[in-house]
């Protein structure tokens, strides 16, 4: 079995990609009247659940003082609420509780025209593209966490 030869060009069409989706989030936040970063941070706390405000501050890359101010945000339009941590009344965790309204809708034709693009792909080259979606994923966030400890 030979080796996959990489497309001269495929640096260049991933960096429009990433830029591409960047692009979108950011007016998909501002036409919920979010900051990109508010609507990152839901999409973190939807995911992975609720935590500390640490730990979304870590997440997203944000000093304690922007990540209180976030969560003072988030907290204000209804998205999110803190509760006392029921291991450590001390500490408090930050759970989603609603998201914008609106977002599905302003999401929608996007998600509509990514679903048509994958109805042209096999079964198997979807199991590779979403193979490739969960290691690539997984390697980003390692490597923003090593870039994250070696900057500090």
């Amino acid at each position: 079995m030979s080796t996959p030869q990489v497309p001269s060009n495929a640096s260049r069409v991933y960096r429009r990609y990433l830029s591409a989706v960047l692009l979108h989030g950011h007016a998909s936040a501002r036409a919920c009247d979010l900051g990109a970063t508010d609507l990152y941070a839901l999409n973190i706390l939807e995911l992975a659940g609720p935590m500390t405000p640490g730990e979304l501050g870590t997440r997203t890359g944000l000093t304690t003082g922007p990540t209180t101010r976030l969560i003072d945000r988030l907290e204000q339009a209804g998205y999110v609420r803190r509760e006392p941590a029921p291991d450590d009344r001390r500490k408090v965790i930050v759970e989603p509780i609603g998201k914008p309204a609106g977002l599905d809708e302003i999401m929608a034709p996007a998600r509509q025209k990514v679903a048509e693009i994958l109805r042209g792909y096999s079964p198997e080259q979807l199991d590779v593209l979403f193979d490739y979606f969960s290691r690539a994923a997984d390697a980003y966030q390692q490597a923003a966490e090593e870039l994250r400890s070696s900057t500090l």
